[in-house]
């Protein structure tokens, strides 16, 4: 394995058919991408345990995860059932990505679990996958999952963007999925507050996997690829940054802020590649919020997240259209293959 790149993650947002999405994670698994990530949002995309527990039986090594379910829109027992029944039948590859919830409780005009309901609920989590039992927040009964006799192993990754966030996953979780861009301010400004989480209990950044989410597209002609990722890059900066970037881009982001109505509570669309102004989006900017390139571009640019501390980065292929993202896993791919990541 070559030490001087992350490992490489797939996401799998659910767009396609159920057998397309199935041939996708077999392409992955045979260009060597370390994990999947199906994403879990109810009202968007279609089921994700169904389709998890389809690639399970269709694949052999690739670890298989959410990216990113939620406590809210599903109640424990059943997430728990899910999982324990995920870890047997992929013989040990699951892996849980979970969060607060977005979409899923967006779409439902609800908002996020606070993270002091999170924890508590994880901590459950965690003891029905033992064997143990779990007491149900209506009826205050106690309940357990009959066919775990055994405990199930399921690492949990906790996605974060904000520091109270990244420093509970630093505290609580196997790994964490950082979702605040490119930028090396950003990244450094993430894994800053994760460590100091992790060390408040005894434990070291190196404890946990480190997962940085990001929204990536490769061609042969660079212009080409950043040009699929300014309406992504619209979209992420009219949220609140971790730190502020370099004058002329922040006066960048401003303008584009103008249309923060739009796209703050757009759910159903906020992965989407069809935005207004996205022309207006410079190359710098897109550099801060996505990785686009050409596949020794991108290979530099994982080198570089590498050297920041980052250990896996999960790719998000823009756009959705299924032929561009099968080129685009299988240019990422070759970058594996040239580059000695696979697992």
């Amino acid at each position: 394995m070559n030490d001087t790149l992350p490992t490489l993650g797939l996401a799998l947002f659910q767009t396609e058919r159920p057998q397309e999405t199935i041939e996708l994670a077999q392409l992955a698994e045979r260009l060597g991408y370390s994990n999947l990530w199906f994403g879990d949002s109810q009202n968007i995309w279609r089921e994700c345990a169904v389709t998890m527990g389809a690639a399970a039986v269709s694949t052999d090594r690739i670890r298989l995860g959410t990216g990113v379910t939620n406590l809210a829109t599903r109640h424990l027992s059943v997430v728990g059932s899910i999982w324990a029944t995920l870890a047997e039948l992929s013989h040990g590859r699951a892996v849980m990505g979970i969060g607060t919830g977005y979409t899923s409780v967006g779409t439902l005009g609800r908002g996020s679990m606070t993270l002091a309901d999170f924890e508590d609920r994880v901590g459950q989590l965690r003891q029905l996958l033992r064997g143990e039992s779990a007491t149900d927040a209506v009826s205050d009964s106690s309940y357990h999952l009959e066919y775990v006799s055994t405990p199930r192993r399921v690492p949990f990754y906790m996605a974060a963007s904000g520091p109270k966030a990244l420093r509970l996953a630093g505290r609580i979780a196997d790994g964490v999925i950082i979702l605040v861009g490119t930028a090396p301010q950003f990244v450094t400004w993430a894994l800053q507050h994760v460590e100091s989480g992790a060390r408040s209990v005894g434990r070291e950044l190196a404890d946990l996997d480190v997962v940085l989410w990001v929204s990536a597209a490769v061609d042969s002609d660079p212009a080409r690829a950043r040009d699929r990722m300014r309406a992504r890059v619209v979209r992420s900066v009219v949220k609140e940054l971790p730190v502020d970037l370099e004058p002329e881009l922040m006066s960048e982001v401003e303008a584009l802020r103008a249309h923060r109505d739009r796209y703050a509570q757009d759910f159903y669309h906020h992965l989407t590649a069809d935005a207004e102004h996205a022309l207006e989006v410079s190359d710098d900017l897109v550099d801060r919020f996505a990785l686009a390139g050409t596949p020794a571009q991108c290979r530099e640019r994982l080198a570089e997240l590498k050297q920041l501390g980052v250990d896996h980065v999960s790719l998000v292929p823009y756009p959705f259209d299924l032929d561009v993202k099968r080129r685009s896993i299988e240019m990422f791919g070759q970058v594996i293959a040239d580059s000695g990541t696979a697992e």
